[in-house]
């Protein structure tokens, strides 16, 4: 890590990636990097990265003149405790990856820097039904603790820009949500799902899968692929009933397939051909919950 440097404004120099894990200190450091002509672009992350989180990077710097990620395994947005002690940690070889990939800055705060007040004094963002469907459904709080630290991250690195990937739908609809709430002039940039050569959607989860299990998830991606290509010819209702079917015959535990408007996620039943909608599944391998979508614009 020949060009990694901890927090030291003096020693900053485009040829460094800064690693700050203070909020004062990022504030020192901005007053030295950041001018009126600055643009921001932000990539928060939750660590153990994939080429999926490097090509939102890759688009930032299409996008600013300087750019900030951030790893921080957010508490609040874990239902499941036993889900938060298996998220995989790979810190040292992300901070390579990084710095490999032209990351300027690297925010990487303890959980006292976000959460000083404690994790369960948090201000509760309305999100309306958009927090009752799909993950919101099958993980209740999820979307609370992701608006909380999105908030907190947004507040503390002021960016011009936020980037997301789509593969997580409806998580992007819920912070276009929370900065509609918030009043933000950030600029939402959602980039395209990167895949693996067998369709799976890169997942910092995929980290956990056995070879058996990893040879299995692309499942989904194919069974979504097959509800996109007989959408317009097909029952919907039926094509989910099969979908479920053909998944759970697989050996897949499935939450949900569903087939809904991709401007506000209000289920559909039938589609015109002309209206853009989002094919969604979450299912279990074993117990590793993998998330997917399609999105069909025409």
């Amino acid at each position: 890590m020949a060009n990694q440097a901890y927090f030291n404004a003096d020693a900053y120099s485009e040829d460094n990636m800064i690693i700050v894990k203070k909020k004062a200190d990022w504030i020192n450091l901005q007053d030295k990097i950041r001018t009126k002509d600055t643009t921001l672009a932000f990539v928060p992350t939750m660590g153990a990265l994939h080429q999926g989180h490097i090509s939102l990077l890759k688009k930032s710097k299409q996008l600013a003149n300087l750019n900030v990620s951030s790893i921080f395994i957010n508490p609040t947005q874990f239902n499941n405790p036993a889900d938060f002690k298996k998220y995989p940690v790979t810190t040292e070889e992300d901070i390579l990856m990084l710095e490999r990939n032209s990351c300027d800055v690297l925010f990487l705060p303890g959980v006292k820097e976000i959460y000083p007040e404690g994790e369960i004094n948090t201000n509760h963002i309305e999100l309306g039904y958009l927090e009752t469907i799909l993950e919101g459904e099958y993980r209740p709080g999820h979307f609370q603790g992701v608006c909380q630290v999105v908030a907190r991250l947004l507040k503390i690195i002021e960016p011009d820009y936020l980037l997301l990937g789509q593969k997580d739908y409806q998580q992007c609809m819920v912070i276009k949500k929370l900065l509609d709430v918030l009043e933000s002039k950030v600029q939402l940039i959602i980039c395209p799902t990167v895949r693996d050569n067998d369709g799976l959607a890169l997942s910092s989860r995929n980290l956990r899968l056995t070879t058996d299990e990893r040879e299995l998830a692309p499942e989904i991606y194919k069974t979504l692929s097959v509800i996109k290509n007989e959408l317009s010819t097909k029952n919907i209702e039926q094509l989910k009933a099969d979908a479920i079917q053909y998944l759970e015959q697989k050996g897949f535990k499935v939450d949900y397939v569903e087939v809904a408007d991709a401007l506000d996620l209000h289920a559909i039943t039938e589609w015109n051909g002309r209206h853009p909608v989002v094919i969604l599944a979450a299912a279990f391998v074993n117990d590793i919950r993998l998330i997917d979508n399609i999105v069909v614009e025409m």
